[in-house]
């Protein structure tokens, strides 16, 4: 990890007051004209067309042909200069060593801005990793277009009383060295994802079912209480041999998918797959995957440019338009589904000025969010509206984040939280552009005397640690918080069900344990009931807010650039994709 120190500056403006959604709305003050937090682009043609994706039909391809009149921004250079190989932008990316080793024609490259530890996906949570370990482990089922659940392993998946499912397991789905996956297969992998300590996935479940086998290929998966989103929460429990499986990151082993590992640097954070030959399904349409993990967004741009990769994802808005009219390049671009926030430390004792909800609202007056989706974000993103992303079904808009700097001042000040300090943590790629927004954000909390610090933490530290409260002291973290269910019921159970029980493994989300909020989201869990299930989450979300837990959030949008010759790339809201679909021609 390594401590920052502000660059950028940002200038004051008049703010404009927001309320709470459903609350009685007061006198609203024009805002002035707001100096730009960084060069400015123009309004007019700054997102042309993109490529449509399989699960958005609002994405689109981008496509530039003739560079704009009138003064040049920063990324307009940078746009021109990759399509006319200018020096004038180009000429310091170029100079970065690169990705060597061109993929053969029958090698797809994937090129991750987060090292891939392992194939397990226990821990390892971010988006990209999703599409490499799904193509080498299975669940019985996923999350496929417009976000609904559709049958893998299973080829049966019903309710068949509030508290039970009914699942058949696929006749002949086996594993890559021919054995069958079984019951018991599945009743172990759910012990196992059980045992493991500091789990993303395991606070998305209400709780664990447990399998009761009815017959070789049948069984119940067996709950306390009503889970009836099961289906989809069971997409992230994939499935390995019984006897190999242990609970932890897994770091080799069979799996049932249309890939196996051939070669494996987990240290490095790069694989070589090769096709199962005794793949149960379709046979995958590439013969080998490469994936390969380059941490500096500059090197990837020009890995791809050169064709030495053929896939990056979560790109910032300015290689995409280094990216956008290139020959051979095409940049897809897709709603999201992830929540990424400056999440408040909640593990403080009572009478530290952040235990306080009043502090904790106070501070997100100091952020100028518009600014930094304008200029920093440069509209890739949308501000946070809520305690989810409001794609998800059964999310509600419940507030709003209001600059008002002299406010954050006055409440500070009445509170006795003048002279506070702020140390915020994160880790490198988080979400795109992370450093920046932060280096802002300490400039924005140093404007209302606050006196704010950043450390930063490599891919594959121990930050982990740090979030289960089991390692140094923070206060606000950056955390990127994925929704592999595309349910809001899922999400708030994850980051806001905590209890004390749960924080005792550090599995309570940075510490957040409000009883009252608990014990709303459980009632609604249980509920079976759609349209009463979302009115009690409408209502909990509205309650969620009113606890601040945030400084700041956003919804980012996802932006993708594949080389042309990738085809059928068919990118998800929850921002992965079926990697056995993908071709490749020329």
């Amino acid at each position: 990890m390594r401590e920052l120190r502000n660059r950028a500056t940002f200038s004051g403006a008049t703010p404009v007051r927001h309320h709470r959604a459903g609350s009685p709305t007061g006198a609203v003050r024009q805002p002035d004209h707001r100096q730009p937090v960084r060069a400015r682009t123009a309004r007019a043609g700054r997102h042309p067309e993109r490529e449509k994706v399989d699960d958005d039909p609002n994405s689109s391809q981008r496509t530039l042909r003739e560079p704009p009149a009138g003064p040049l921004s920063r990324r307009t250079l940078l746009r021109w200069g990759a399509l006319g190989g200018a020096g004038i932008a180009l000429g310091p990316l170029a100079a970065c060593a690169g990705p060597t080793g061109a993929p053969g024609p029958g090698t797809l490259t994937l090129g991750l801005n987060r090292s891939l530890v392992s194939l397990d996906n226990k821990l390892n949570q971010f988006d990209a990793a999703v599409t490499v370990q799904r193509a080498v482990r299975q669940a019985l089922t996923r999350i496929g277009p417009r976000m609904r659940p559709q049958l893998v392993l299973a080829d049966r998946f019903e309710m068949t009383e509030p508290t039970a499912w009914s699942v058949r397991l696929r006749d002949g789905v086996c594993y890559a060295d021919g054995s069958p996956v079984t019951v018991e297969d599945v009743a172990t992998a759910l012990r196992m994802y059980g045992q493991v300590t500091g789990s993303f996935l395991l606070g998305l479940f209400p709780e664990l079912p447990t399998v009761e086998p009815t017959g070789e290929r049948t069984f119940r998966l067996r709950t306390q209480h009503p889970v009836p989103v099961l289906d989809r929460l069971m997409a992230n429990i994939h499935i390995t041999p019984a006897a190999a499986n242990r609970p932890e990151e897994l770091q080799s082993g069979l799996g049932s998918g249309p890939y196996q590992v051939v070669k494996a640097n987990s240290g490095a954070g790069e694989y070589t797959l090769g096709r199962n030959t005794r793949y149960w399904g379709t046979r995958p349409r590439v013969d080998t995957v490469r994936v390969r993990f380059v941490p500096e967004e500059s090197s990837r741009v020009i890995a791809l440019r050169s064709g030495e990769i053929d896939v990056v994802d979560t790109l910032t808005p300015d290689s995409a338009d280094q990216l956008t009219g290139l020959p051979g390049v095409t940049v897809a671009e897709t709603s999201g589904v992830r929540m990424c926030q400056l999440f408040y430390n909640f593990r403080k004792p009572k009478g530290h000025p952040l235990a306080d909800a009043r502090v904790r609202e106070a501070l997100t007056y100091a952020i100028d969010g518009e600014a930094l989706i304008r200029d920093v974000l440069t509209d890739s993103a949308e501000e946070a509206g809520g305690v989810v992303p409001l794609a998800l079904e059964g999310a509600v808009r419940a507030g709003e984040y209001t600059y008002d700097p002299r406010k954050a001042k006055a409440l500070l000040a009445s509170l006795g939280a003048s002279d506070l300090r702020i140390k915020i943590i994160w880790e490198s790629g988080e979400f795109a552009a992370d450093t920046s927004v932060m280096e802002a954000v300490i400039d924005m909390l140093q404007a209302v005397g606050v006196r704010a610090s950043l450390q930063q933490f490599e891919p594959g530290g121990d930050i982990l640690k740090w979030r289960q409260g089991r390692a140094g002291d923070w206060d606000v973290i950056g955390n990127g918080y994925g929704s592999p269910t595309g349910q809001a019921l899922t999400v708030l159970q994850g980051m806001y069900g905590g209890t004390a029980e749960k924080d005792r493994t550090g599995d309570a989300f940075m510490g957040y344990i409000v009883p009252r909020v608990e014990r709303a989201l459980s009632a609604a869990a249980m509920e079976v009931d759609t349209t009463r299930r979302n009115e009690q989450l409408a209502a909990v979300q509205r309650d969620i807010w009113d606890t601040w837990p945030s400084l700041w959030a956003f919804a980012p949008k996802t932006l993708l650039a594949r080389r042309d010759r990738v085809h059928d790339l068919r990118l998800l809201t929850i921002n992965s994709y079926d990697l056995s679909a993908v071709r490749l021609e020329g």
